[in-house]
């Protein structure tokens, strides 16, 4: 996802969020450990979707 989308949901969607990519990673590391992962690239884009969600909240925290 682009930032733009992660700026326009509210703080709770964005901690949901937060908590689905962070499983979503352990599964995949999870995945790659056991040998099951084709596709490593997949680990990349989550962990820096995860960084977008905490700059968003950042964000909203400096404002508020």
């Amino acid at each position: 996802m682009k930032a733009k989308e992660f700026r326009d949901m509210t703080g709770n969607e964005l901690n949901t969020k937060l908590l689905d990519l962070k499983n979503e990673l352990f599964n995949l590391r999870f995945q790659l450990a056991t040998g099951q992962l084709d596709n490593t690239s997949k680990i990349r884009l989550v962990k820096k979707d995860i960084a977008r969600v905490k700059t968003v909240l950042r964000d909203m925290e400096l404002e508020a």
